[in-house]
């Protein structure tokens, strides 16, 4: 008796949402500070972890900016360290 064989997805066919190919912060030229922390808030994760510049499409420049603008809002109580609890 054979075994039946599950059908596997090529590898490159993954369950992933399009990347940008240029960074938006620069084709904007949005400056990144501290107090827009709107603008932060999409580069977060739903806990609150910071997205990678593999999802989020952003040049290495901007990456480092917007790292330490995210430190320093939630240093400064604009942005929560961690998602809150429901």
């Amino acid at each position: 008796m054979a075994k039946k064989q599950k059908k596997q997805k090529p590898r490159n066919q993954t369950n992933r949402r399009p990347v940008p190919s240029h960074c938006i912060l620069c084709k904007d030229k949005v400056t990144v500070d501290y107090k827009e922390y709107q603008i932060l808030e999409k580069f977060l994760t739903d806990r609150k972890k910071i997205l990678g510049r593999s999802r989020t499409g952003v040049c290495s420049k901007h990456q480092k900016k917007l790292t330490q603008a995210i430190k320093r809002a939630r240093h400064l109580a604009l942005l929560p360290f961690v998602a809150s609890l429901k």
